[in-house]
């Protein structure tokens, strides 16, 4: 028997002890999840299950977590399943679909279903241990039996010798904090666990503790500066519902070398912050940015949430039209937020609905609708590739310019009593407090109608089932602001470049535009332009000297081969909107304005 083997026993028969006293508080489910090797990277669980009376039981994988819109097959990093009945006797174990595997009980009526799990992929979907810590994501390392999603469970943490610390949103059980219980399997597979010897900054909120797991070392925050702005930020966020649902709540901060992103959960959110961006103004901003947004999940989409995105279906994709309510009025607001709470100014603001609508204006949205956009998340959203930018459209931020245009639809309407707070406060009353389900796209559109006092059928069928152009200088006039064209008609290539080890390629090209219908192609590398071998800045200082109509001869390399193509240039095939005033602002223009931005 070697080492690992000699381990997983030790585990079962402490879980063994463990699991059979559970039945007196009448818990037919556990979990054991020992991290003691993490410089491997693998976790050992094993999943006790009492009293089945069936021939056999199913044990799933979810292939995906929510809050992420992607099959991400889970079951990749599973190894080494086996099962034994309450006497130590070895059942027969057999995988019958990608994420299922099949236990014969051969009448026994407790299981233990034991497995490893590879874990080394950092993000805030997926589950991460190394020798410094371990991030456990529920969903990628929990497996449920079939049919008993509505099981509670407990679970216990057999954390590293050198490991102190545990973080996560599941209750305790009794006194020892490596024991954790489930009311069932969606707030387990939704509530991360940190094991390590991380630092915990803590405040209160309205009798609500808040805790700021900070993992990784080397970032230089100012931990009493950035409590009190992150409490800045949930009070801001809190205001907007007028509640607060839950008993606590925590943000897990893993700070590394680089990437980033967030995700919410029921009572917590992950968020990966690249170490130097508490060195910069714009770096910290960004953090206050991401931290609204996530906690603003608290209540849209972990209660006030569209069909069908709860309850899950883990094997299979949820798909929804409705993202672009779900993450792009997040979006609106992790913005907004900010700007209420003093962290950025009116014209930082305007800036970022600004760039939302020239970000809509320049990609598909000509091609593809917001409705379309959300439900497509799971094959396009994740899966960009160099044409995505000509035929997609982003559900974040294409969702937040129509947050924008609702809000100051309604501020106006309604002579500036009323904004979009009082359209989310009344859904999630609605559809989470009282009738405690998802909402439908029209039980959406009906609410927005009676808080704007505004039929929206029109709108909704030409700006978000269809791609028709929103009329912004409508909704923008509301506050006294117009929309303009400020597009330079200069001579383009239409292409995205990019020098590397000082050779140039071609990364994407625009729809429409000179390199586009000359023939250029991706991953082209870019020889010469008129007999000479350019840098990229003297390339780009050459296309700039031509006027629209004049050729350029472009020598290319492509998958070994050497050709030139000759390019007639064209003019801009995008757009550049810029937000401003108008001339002379009404009263209630300048009103709706201040209330808009969130001056007080």
């Amino acid at each position: 028997m070697n080492k690992n083997s000699k381990q997983f026993l030790r585990i079962g028969i402490f879980l063994g002890c463990l699991f059979f006293s559970f039945s007196s508080f009448s818990q037919k489910l556990s979990y054991n999840v020992a991290i003691l090797e993490p410089h491997t990277h693998y976790c050992e669980v094993e999943v006790r299950l009492e009293g089945i009376k069936k021939s056999y039981i199913d044990f799933k994988m979810p292939v995906w977590t929510p809050g992420s819109y992607l099959v991400r097959e889970f079951a990749k990093n599973i190894e080494g399943e086996m099962a034994k009945d309450a006497s130590g006797k070895s059942l027969k174990v057999q995988k019958i679909t990608k994420n299922t595997w099949r236990v014969f009980l051969d009448k026994a009526e407790n299981v233990a279903f034991s497995y490893k799990v590879y874990a080394f992929e950092h993000s805030v979907r997926t589950s991460f241990i190394d020798d410094s810590h371990a991030y456990l994501n529920g969903g990628s390392i929990f497996m449920f039996p079939d049919s008993y999603l509505h099981l509670p469970s407990i679970v216990t943490i057999q954390p590293h010798k050198n490991w102190q610390q545990i973080s996560t949103s599941l209750e305790k059980v009794g006194e020892n904090k490596w024991v954790r219980s489930s009311p069932n399997f969606d707030i387990l597979a939704d509530s991360p666990i940190e094991v390590g010897n991380q630092k915990i900054l803590e405040y209160n909120q309205n009798g609500i503790p808040h805790y700021i797991v900070m993992y990784g070392e080397g970032a230089d925050y100012d931990g009493e500066q950035l409590t009190k702005d992150v409490k800045k930020i949930t009070e801001e966020a809190t205001k907007v519902f007028g509640e607060h649902p839950c008993k606590d709540y925590t943000f897990f901060v893993h700070n590394v070398a680089q990437g980033g992103g967030g995700l919410e959960h029921l009572n917590s959110t992950s968020l990966i912050v690249e170490r130097q961006r508490y060195d910069t103004q714009a770096g910290y901003l960004s953090f206050i940015g991401l931290a609204a947004h996530e906690y603003f999940h608290l209540w849209n989409v972990k209660r006030l949430r569209p069909t069908p995105l709860g309850p899950f279906d883990y094997d299979n994709e949820n798909y929804t039209r409705q993202l672009w309510i779900a993450e792009g009025f997040t979006d609106y607001y992790d913005n907004l937020i900010p700007r209420r709470a003093g962290f950025v100014t009116d014209y930082a603001f305007v800036n970022t609905i600004n760039d939302m609508i020239n970000t809509h204006e320049n990609t598909g949205g000509k091609v593809q609708a917001l409705s379309e956009a959300s439900f497509d998340a799971w094959i396009k959203h994740y899966r960009r590739n160099e044409n995505s930018s000509n035929t997609m459209v982003d559900y974040y931020s294409s969702g937040a310019r129509i947050a924008a245009m609702f809000d100051l639809l309604i501020l106006n309407n309604s002579n500036g009593t009323k904004n979009l707070d009082d359209l989310m406060r009344a859904m999630y009353q609605e559809y989470y407090k009282k009738l405690n389900r998802p909402f439908t796209e029209d039980e959406f559109r009906k609410m927005l109608e009676s808080i704007a006092g505004e039929k929206m059928e029109d709108f909704f069928q030409k700006c978000i089932y269809d791609t028709e152009t929103v009329d912004y200088n409508r909704f923008l006039g509301y506050a006294g602001l117009k929309l303009v064209d400020n597009t330079d008609d200069e001579a383009t290539l239409g292409a995205n470049l990019e020098e590397t080890g000082g050779k140039i390629f071609v990364r994407s090209l625009k729809r429409g535009g000179a390199a586009y219908k000359y023939g250029l192609n991706v991953n082209d590398e870019i020889l010469g332009i008129d007999g000479k071998r350019l840098s990229i800045g003297l390339f780009n200082q050459h296309i700039a000297k031509k006027d629209i109509g004049e050729k350029v001869s472009l020598l290319v390399a492509r998958m070994g081969l050497i050709k030139t193509i000759e390019v007639t240039l064209s003019g801009s095939h995008g757009k550049s909107f810029r937000i401003t005033a108008v001339d002379s602002p009404t009263e209630k223009q300048r009103t709706i304005f201040n209330k808009w931005v969130g001056n007080r």
